[in-house]
């Protein structure tokens, strides 16, 4: 179950699109599936950007149950029976108003194609409050997640980020280019975190952001300070 978590993190944290799935108001109730594009913050929860005349922005508003299914990109060409995929069922709810500038500051950093949006009206950002997660990493590789390590828990180093993230892009930036070496095979000695999450962080690298996971989740700062540490030590030959 531990590897189920750990592969599900890394599906929801590398990928940015995914079905989401709304209870149709026009159409008696039924199931209704709609492409869209998300991006993960510090938690595990789902952010959304969406238009309030689209359908799946209308049925939430009926109905706030949703569900938001995630293929890996890099599918299995001759079955896709086999891909890993995931599926985040819960409740779909507007960004308090008082989160509202830090969710757009990460958000449209994370995802910088959804900043264009701004300049219309009846844009929202939506949240997803995750009730229960499944996973399937193929064939016979199938649970239900525990649901307790999906919802939010406190996080005490939400204040220190910005501490954390200069400490190791002034010196350990060796490490982070060592990180993505390691895990994408890119070589770039400017490649930069952007962003931490309780589950590692983003780094910005020749234009594109990229996740490096942490071994464990991370709720404290010393959790952070040992999974970097561990880090480190795993790719340090892929240091160049």
């Amino acid at each position: 179950m531990k590897n189920f978590e750990k592969e599900a993190i890394k599906l929801l944290r590398s990928n940015n699109s995914g079905v989401l799935s709304t209870i149709s108001k026009n159409n008696k109730d039924y199931p209704f599936g709609s492409f869209v594009t998300y991006a993960t913050l510090i938690d595990r929860s789902a952010f959304f950007y969406l238009s309030d005349i689209a359908e799946h922005t209308k049925n939430l508003n009926y109905k706030s149950t949703a569900c938001l299914t995630i293929v890996s990109s890099s599918s299995e060409k001759n079955d896709k029976q086999n891909s890993k995929r995931l599926s985040l069922m819960g409740d779909l709810e507007k960004v308090d108003e008082k989160f509202i500038d830090k969710t757009k500051e990460v958000f449209f950093s994370l995802r910088p194609e959804s900043k264009s949006y701004a300049n219309f009206h009846g844009f929202n950002f939506y949240k997803l409050k995750i009730n229960k997660a499944r996973w399937i990493g193929g064939f016979g590789k199938i649970a239900w997640l525990d649901e307790n390590k999906w919802t939010t828990n406190k996080v005490q180093w939400i204040d220190k980020e910005k501490d954390i993230i200069d400490h190791m892009n002034s010196d350990h930036s060796d490490t982070i280019s060592a990180a993505i070496n390691y895990v994408y095979g890119i070589k770039d000695k400017d490649a930069k975190i952007k962003h931490l999450t309780i589950d590692g962080y983003y780094a910005n690298s020749n234009s594109k952001l990229l996740f490096i996971q942490t071994p464990e989740p991370c709720f404290t700062s010393e959790q952070y300070r040992k999974n970097l540490i561990i880090l480190s030590k795993k790719h340090h030959k892929h240091k160049f």
